[in-house]
C-alpha cells in the first residue's frame, strides 16, 4: 500500500468535505478557479515537453474567470459563454499578429485546447454548486464527487485484486472488472445518498432516475481518466506534477471530476 497516497487522502478528504458543506457558491467559485489555474500551469508545463508555447496570460485569465460566474449577471454570463470561443480565437490570432509570429499556429491550437479542456469542463462544478431552487446545488454537488470517488476507489481496488481483462493500452493498469465495479459502486452509493436526503431533507428524487444518472456519470468519469492518460502519453509524462504525494498533480486528481461535472449539471437540472 502506498502510504503517501493514503496520507494525502486522509488529510485532503476532510478538507474537501468541510469546504463543500460549510462553503458558499462564491467561495467554491474562487476555489474552482484557483484549481483551474494550477491545472493550467501543469498543462502548460507538459506542453513544453514538445516545445509548445502555451500563451500564459489568456490561459490563466480564462480559467480564473470561473471565480466570477455568480458575480456577473446571468445575461452577461450567457453572452460570454455564447461568444467565448470566437472571442478567444480572435485574441489568440491577434496576439500572433502583434508579436510578429513569435507564436505559431501549433501554439495557438494547444492554447485553445487547454482553455477548452480545463475551463469548459471545470466551470460546471461551480455551476452545479450554485444551483438554486427546490433541489439545492449544495446537495446535488455530492453526486459528482460520489461518482468520481466511488468509481476511482472501487475500480482501483477490484482491478488490482480481481482484474484479469485489460481494458485499453492507453492505461494498461485498468481492467474491465475494475471499470464495471466502479460503475456499480457509484450507483449503489448514489442510491444510498438519495435515500438519506429523501428521508431527512424531504427530497423526492426518483431512485430509478438517480440510478441511471449515476451510471452515466461513472462512465463519463472513466472517460475523463482515460483522456488524461492519452494526454500524458502524448507528452511522455507519468504525472502532471508531484503536487499531491502518491497521487500526482492537480490534473491527475480532477480529470474524472472535470468530465463528470457537465453531464451532472445538465442531467440533474433537466430530469429533477
Amino acid at each position: 500500500m502506498n502510504m503517501k497516497r493514503v496520507l494525502t487522502t486522509v488529510i485532503g478528504l476532510p478538507i474537501i468535505i468541510a469546504i463543500l458543506i460549510l462553503g458558499n457558491k462564491y467561495l467554491i467559485d474562487f476555489i474552482v478557479a484557483f484549481v483551474g489555474v494550477i491545472a493550467m500551469y501543469e498543462y502548460s508545463k507538459a506542453c513544453k515537453q514538445k516545445e509548445i508555447k502555451v500563451i500564459p496570460w489568456i490561459s490563466y485569465l480564462s480559467v480564473f474567470s470561473i471565480a466570477f460566474i455568480h458575480i456577473v449577471s446571468i445575461e452577461t454570463l450567457n453572452f460570454v459563454v455564447t461568444l467565448g470561443v470566437p472571442i478567444i480565437l480572435v485574441i489568440l490570432f491577434l496576439h500572433a499578429i502583434v508579436t510578429n509570429m513569435k507564436i505559431n499556429f501549433k501554439d495557438i491550437s494547444y492554447t485553445l485546447f487547454g482553455i477548452l479542456y480545463i475551463l469548459c469542463f471545470l466551470m460546471f462544478i461551480a455551476l452545479t454548486y450554485g444551483i438554486e431552487g427546490k433541489y439545492l446545488g449544495k446537495i446535488l454537488i455530492w453526486y459528482i464527487f460520489i461518482a468520481a470517488w466511488g468509481t476511482d476507489i472501487f475500480a482501483y481496488l477490484v482491478g488490482k485484486h480481481f482484474g484479469k481483462h485489460k481494458f485499453s493500452k492507453v492505461s494498461p493498469n485498468k481492467t474491465v472488472e475494475g471499470c464495471l465495479s466502479g460503475v456499480i459502486a457509484t450507483a449503489i452509493f448514489s442510491l444510498i445518498f438519495t435515500y438519506f436526503i429523501n428521508k431527512y431533507m424531504s427530497y423526492e428524487l426518483s431512485y430509478i432516475t438517480i440510478f441511471i444518472i449515476s451510471m452515466i456519470l461513472s462512465v463519463a468519469g472513466q472517460i475523463g481518466d482515460f483522456s488524461e492518460s492519452v494526454i500524458k502519453r502524448y507528452f511522455d509524462i507519468k504525472d502532471t506534477s508531484n503536487l499531491f504525494p502518491g497521487h500526482g498533480g492537480m490534473l491527475d486528481r480532477i480529470d474524472s471530476l472535470m468530465f463528470i461535472a457537465p453531464f451532472a449539471y445538465f442531467l440533474l437540472t433537466f430530469f429533477l
